[in-house]
């Protein structure tokens, strides 16, 4: 990052005010009258309705368009474990996404402890207070555990993005990708480079979407992970194969698949070479990618690539993902987003890309070619579409699955969200 980019992020984050989010009133709160309503004495009748009818919250309270951004600071974007408070920031932008693109309401927390049973028993506490819970930049593998237990006690979906949605968004952008280099998710061999809380939940998703385990070869920063390594957590177990290969040179050797979720140019070009006829990378380590775009093409002219940068094309952002998965949850008042929904974001996103694009969208992303092929794969975040595409993907999966309270209206979803 140049100095003066810095300084204007720095300013960003300053000016006019600290920070990115502020609280507005909803309701008149002008005159004795208003204040009155808003407060006691008449505040005491909703609250005898939400005693009597605990649904009743959702009519008389904010709490069906909240979610809740809760981290612990362990791991910041690509900076580490920097602690709660420097990911505040992190945090009051993901809460101002959750605005700008799907007009929810959000609040940041962050939690002072590492200690996964505290974070657990704290967020359990409160998550009755809003709609959903997103988590944010927690280190693994106590994410998982976290999540998992939290999924098990909260009564709103619980929903740890770095995990899914990643996975939800890199399934959309891979099988389209396949698609294009006319290959098929089911007989792909998938190099893995990372082994942190995305790279295991893409995997597992793409497992579940159709990719065979027998046929991803995961590797972290020890190498390989294979049959007998040893001083494995759970979670890598899993995708440990009966192998040969041990290096991240030997595992590309025929490779129809890199998906990088580790580090800047830990892949050469030599290894690149080494892939299959139309091979398919997306080397997805921000800020800077596992192999530089401009090389990579260079190398192999057969290549379709994705990155998880925006001033390249196939830009894999989680910013298509949550917003939306949350509006379309949040909608029919779903106790939890299960692989069903999921599957029906990444569904709704793929087919969404085929799609001819909108002049406005093209407007302002001049320089690429918008059309479904190499270059593009995966819808814009500009592209306003996402808004009716996914959310109501999402929310049918849930009453469809059995998991949401109420059904969607048949103005759905644009109804909700006339405060974008």
């Amino acid at each position: 990052m140049t100095k003066d980019i810095k300084q204007a992020a720095l300013d960003y984050h300053e000016y006019p005010k600290p920070g990115k989010l502020a609280t507005r009133v909803t309701t008149p709160a002008d005159t004795q009258e208003d204040l009155s309503l808003a407060y006691s004495p008449g505040v005491a009748e909703p609250v005898r309705e939400i005693a009597n009818a605990a649904e009743n919250v959702y009519r008389y309270t904010g709490k069906g368009n909240s979610v809740a951004v809760i981290s612990n600071g362990t791991a910041i974007l690509g900076l580490g474990n920097l602690g709660p408070l420097a990911s505040k920031p992190v945090m009051e932008g993901k809460s101002l996404l959750f605005k700008r693109f799907a007009g929810i309401d959000s609040v940041d927390i962050q939690l002072a402890t590492e200690d996964a049973d505290k974070f657990i028993e704290t967020v359990s506490l409160m998550a009755d207070t809003f709609g959903g819970i997103n988590l944010e930049d927690i280190k693994a593998p106590e994410c998982f555990d976290i999540e998992d237990a939290l999924i098990k006690r909260c009564n709103v979906p619980v929903f740890h993005d770095d995990q899914h949605g990643t996975a939800i968004v890199t399934l959309a952008g891979m099988l389209n990708a396949l698609e294009v280099q006319g290959k098929q998710l089911e007989s792909s061999r998938i190099v893995c480079l990372g082994a942190g809380s995305a790279a295991i939940a893409c995997c597992r998703l793409l497992i579940k979407a159709g990719a065979k385990a027998e046929n991803i070869l995961m590797l972290d920063s020890k190498g390989v992970i294979y049959s007998g390594r040893g001083h494995l957590n759970a979670h890598k177990e899993v995708f440990a194969l009966e192998t040969a290969a041990r290096t991240l040179d030997d595992a590309m050797d025929g490779a129809d698949v890199f998906l990088g979720l580790s580090g800047a140019n830990l892949l050469s070009p030599q290894q690149l070479l080494k892939m299959a006829d139309n091979p398919v990378v997306f080397a997805c380590s921000n800020p800077d990618p596992e192999i530089a775009p401009e090389l990579a093409h260079e190398t192999r002219s057969d290549l379709l690539m994705a990155t998880g940068r925006s001033d390249y094309p196939n830009q894999v952002n989680n910013v298509l993902g949550f917003p939306f998965i949350f509006r379309g949850a949040l909608d029919v008042r779903a106790s939890c987003i299960n692989d069903e929904m999921k599957m029906a974001a990444a569904n709704a996103l793929r087919e969404l890309a085929k799609e001819p694009v909108p002049q406005e969208v093209a407007n302002t992303y001049r320089s690429e070619n918008l059309e479904f092929g190499r270059a593009y794969i995966i819808p814009k975040p500009t592209d306003e579409r996402l808004l009716s595409a996914v959310p109501a993907a999402v929310a049918k999966a849930a009453v469809d699955s059995g998991v949401a309270a109420i059904d969607y209206p048949a103005n759905y979803p644009l109804g909700n969200v006339e405060d974008i």
